[in-house]
């Protein structure tokens, strides 16, 4: 067990003042790479050892389940294993199963994991398109609704308002009559989505004083990150938790607001000490992972200064930022392959890169290019990682193993390396891509977590390690992967590579040609300051001068 000296020992003078601010609202303003988790995750630990916080009364929040998992691991390895983490939806639904059967008299209806089959069957009864392109936009349309309260018969009001601009060149009357289509078939079909499960628990804080007080009698302090990603709907189940209480943390970057598309409302962050008086605002201006290079293109890209922060670098000169252009896409995906090589003959593991993309369509060629040189790679943003036929297998025969003779003595990547040689694994990765390639990658990815494992826990077993791959099942907390990392801009938030390649930077990409409005234009530039501090020391930034080879400019 750590002392509460030892938290705080190794935080810098910022972090320190954050982790030491335990009581009242606390707005923490974190630059890139400035050690967010760390401070969050020590500010909570602190708090605990020092009696400030009852830990069975603290509570953290987040968006993901990676980063719900990622700060559970940080707390349990700083001896405070009995805070709650969750993701805002799994924390609501948690309370409204308990909750909602007592207060309504009938069991929660079922959470439908999908909207896509009601969303085509409510479009198609409006003789509206239905591939499976529109209905995704026709999810998140509804989704931006919902996180803002707004019902069906109040759509068309507030998208004019908002200036929203539906999928498919579907009308706004005619995305208003999909939507309450939507709701009338999945009130029929007796379902509930992700959003609903926040405007219910939002509901019965608001309707039942009786069971407002008992969820608050459980949240004496809570700890909210990524703050700037956070919905007007997000906030007001902050509101219904708190009620007179003002013991939260909010934790965030306004430079990285980039989902203001889908409800993201940056506002709430950068307002956060308007609304809480007296509420103690630290900034967090050093960057540890981003080079002086680096971290100087960031700040130019967005002037910071305002409501972010200016990045100071606390690493050594690395190379200048690189701006490179190719022939056409193939070319420019070949290069980067190459230097890929280079980097990695020269030391640098696979892992420790990435190559990001505005939209995931642009993967394709980048991917035959690094196959073609036997450089391994996975995709970033797969779902359903815990249920490949693969994975399920394998944890099967990593749980079996660990009750078996003979496999306490090895470390747990060797033991784990082993079990899963037995299953077709090889350390190599497969040529080309496909189904072989995508397997590889799953089982690939459980060593690597293995590796982490050992890495955080020496003394752990595999049966340890066993238990820790059932409890990331069920957050669906999936590992990271071996190789080279293609991910969307979005998708990488959160994440950082030694060395990170930005390609395909051209008009009508990034800013897309859809962000019309400046204030589109300036979230567009935040998606590209995010893309560029995922980088730690090499950053490259490419475009080709025409799509394919031979075409037009």
């Amino acid at each position: 067990m750590r002392t509460a000296a030892e938290v705080l020992a190794g935080l810098d003078p910022d972090q320190r003042r954050a982790a030491e601010a335990v009581h009242g609202p606390v707005a923490i303003i974190a630059g890139a790479g400035s050690g967010k988790t760390r401070v969050i995750t020590h500010r909570i630990a602190y708090g605990v050892l020092t009696g400030a916080h009852d830990p069975t009364r603290s509570v953290a929040v987040t968006f993901t389940t990676k980063a719900a998992g990622e700060m559970t691991r940080r707390l349990r390895d700083l001896g405070v294993p009995g805070v709650r983490v969750r993701t805002f939806h799994a924390a609501a639904l948690r309370q409204l199963r308990h909750y909602y059967p007592r207060a309504v008299g009938r069991d929660l209806p079922e959470v439908t994991p999908v909207k896509a089959p009601l969303i085509g069957a409510a479009a198609s009864a409006k003789g509206l398109p239905t591939n499976s392109a529109v209905l995704r936009d026709y999810a998140s349309e509804i989704e931006w609704a919902k996180v803002n309260s707004t019902p069906a018969q109040a759509y068309a009001d507030a998208a004019e308002r908002a200036g929203r601009v539906p999928p498919a060149g579907v009308p706004i009357a005619g995305m208003a009559e999909v939507y309450a289509e939507y709701e009338r078939r999945k009130t029929a079909a007796g379902r509930i989505d992700f959003e609903d499960v926040l405007l219910l628990m939002v509901g019965l804080l608001d309707a039942r004083p009786e069971v407002a007080a008992h969820v608050r009698s459980g949240l004496r302090h809570i700890t909210v990150d990524e703050y700037q990603d956070a919905s007007p709907l997000q906030q007001r189940l902050l509101d219904g938790w708190l009620g007179d209480n003002d013991n939260i943390c909010v934790v965030g970057d306004p430079s990285q607001t980039i989902y203001s598309f889908a409800g993201a409302d940056a506002t709430l962050l950068t307002g956060f000490a308007d609304r809480y008086p007296g509420t103690e605002v630290v900034r967090l201006p050093r960057t540890y992972r981003c080079s002086p290079e680096i971290a100087e293109a960031a700040n130019r890209v967005l002037a910071q200064g305002r409501e972010g922060v200016t990045l100071v670098s606390q690493r050594e000169s690395g190379p200048a930022v690189r701006v490179r252009d190719y022939p056409d896409a193939h070319a420019e995906a070949d290069a980067v392959a190459r230097r890929i090589e280079t980097l990695v003959a020269g030391g640098l593991a696979t892992n420790e890169v990435a190559i990001l993309v505005r939209m995931n369509a642009m993967t394709e060629p980048f991917e035959e290019a690094l196959a073609a040189r036997g450089i391994g790679y996975q995709i970033s943003g797969g779902t359903g990682f815990f249920h490949r036929a693969e994975v399920r297998k394998a944890i099967a025969v990593i749980r079996g193993a660990a009750v078996a003779e003979g496999h306490g003595a090895d470390s747990v990547p060797d033991t784990v390396a082993a079990l899963l040689s037995g299953l077709g694994w090889s350390p190599e990765p497969p040529l080309g891509s496909g189904a072989s390639r995508d397997r590889w990658e799953s089982l690939a990815a459980l060593h690597a977590a293995a590796v982490d494992f050992a890495t955080g826990q020496p003394a752990g077993t595999l049966a340890d390690f066993g238990a820790e791959l059932r409890d990331r099942a069920e957050r669906q907390d999936a590992p990271d992967g071996a190789g080279v990392t293609l991910a969307s801009l979005h998708s990488a938030k959160g994440a950082e590579w030694s060395a990170v390649f930005l390609v395909g930077l051209t008009e009508g990409v990034l800013p897309h040609s859809s962000a019309t409005s400046e204030a589109e234009v300036a979230e567009e530039r935040r998606l590209f300051y995010v893309g560029i501090t995922r980088a730690a020391r090499v950053l490259e930034l490419s475009y080709p001068r025409a799509k394919t080879a031979g075409g037009r400019a």
